[in-house]
């Protein structure tokens, strides 16, 4: 087994336990939770395989929605994610992403922050609609989405910079 296979596994591990043990317990004012589990999808490796990203992140919504007993919504929001990542990918990059060395957890570029920008806010758009599952919550749907998704940006720049590798 190569190296990337024991870092994605650890990070996946990581963060799942970070936001069960933590970040589940956070509700600042009843519209902002955070969810940085995400950052697993999103730091995924470009070039990986496909198969292996929709599989982890099916396993990564289940046992969200084990944990917070949310009855798939987390499932529903992160494979969407994962299947819209390669768009995402495109529209942030540009066609030639797959042929480039992409690195999310290199300095923050206006390109980099707009893939986390985009992630972050599909996910928690198809989260809170998912719970709210009425359209007369669209005001209540839309604000947990920006808040929500504020918050989540933050925490994940700052755990990217905090695992972020030093270079000599």
């Amino acid at each position: 087994m190569n190296s990337a296979l024991f870092v994605n596994i650890f990070r996946f591990l990581l963060l799942l336990a970070v936001q069960i043990i933590v970040f589940n317990n956070m509700n600042f004012l009843g519209y902002i939770s955070p969810y940085p589990y995400i950052l697993f999808i999103i730091l995924y490796p470009v070039n990986g395989n496909k198969f292996g990203l929709l599989f982890a992140s099916f396993l990564l919504g289940i046992i969200m929605d084990m944990f917070s007993n949310s009855g798939g919504i987390h499932t529903t929001a992160c494979l969407v994610l994962a299947y819209y990542r390669p768009y995402l990918f495109r529209f942030s990059f540009g066609l030639s992403y797959e042929y480039q060395t992409v690195k999310l957890n290199d300095v923050l570029t206006p390109e980099r922050f707009s893939f986390i920008l985009l992630s972050v806010v599909i996910h928690h758009f198809v989260l809170f609609i998912m719970e709210a599952f009425k359209i007369s919550f669209f005001w209540d749907i839309l604000i947990r989405t920006l808040f929500s998704s504020l918050f989540t940006i933050i925490i994940c720049i700052i755990i990217i910079y905090l695992i972020k590798p030093n270079k000599r």
